[in-house]
């Protein structure tokens, strides 16, 4: 799905169904959960009134979830939600819960930066590899990129050498796997 900076347009005909302007086609709530998940934002208007219905939509999309036992929200943060209702109209609730996911949505940003750093090969895992191949060359003359070459009793002893074979398919079925996680990424 294609990201974009204006919401995605939904409108809700009399009939109650919701019309997805972008793909000219029915949408269910869970569907709209899916383009949320996705990053895109929604807007639900009554194609009739014109009214925007999306804070409506919205809260039916985390009532269904936590009904269905998907508990996001602790009892006491529902509680303090419907104490914020009925206090003060201004109250600081809306202002601290968006601060707070958007410092969570930082977060989750910075940790997933982290984490692609460590599994890119440009960031560090091609440098960690190679000082293993190094490592490996100087204790095992004739591992592949050992500068020395293997005397025959060392060949010998290395074509013998079944958990050693075993090491090194192990070794390369790893490889295989961060390359794909590496590529699946992107």
């Amino acid at each position: 799905m294609v990201e974009s900076d204006k919401p995605l347009l939904i409108k809700r005909y009399a009939s109650r169904r919701l019309y997805n302007t972008e793909t000219s086609d029915y949408v269910t709530l869970e569907d709209i959960a899916g383009f949320i998940r996705d990053g895109r934002d929604v807007q639900i208007i009554d194609l009739k009134s014109g009214d925007d219905l999306t804070r409506q939509y919205l809260l039916q999309i985390i009532a269904e979830h936590e009904s269905r036992g998907e508990n996001v929200l602790p009892i006491g943060v529902l509680n303090d939600l419907v104490r914020s209702y009925t206090t003060q109209a201004n109250s600081v609730v809306p202002q601290f819960l968006a601060a707070s996911f958007e410092m969570l949505r930082d977060s989750q940003s910075k940790m997933m930066e982290n984490f692609s750093t460590l599994t890119n090969p440009m960031g560090g895992f091609e440098a960690m590899q190679r000082q293993q191949q190094a490592f490996l060359s100087t204790l095992v003359p004739g591992w592949p990129g050992s500068t020395t070459a293997p005397t025959p009793e060392q060949q010998e002893n290395e074509t013998n050498d079944s958990d050693l074979g075993e090491i090194k398919k192990q070794l390369a079925a790893l490889q295989e796997q961060l390359s794909k996680m590496d590529h699946g990424k992107g």
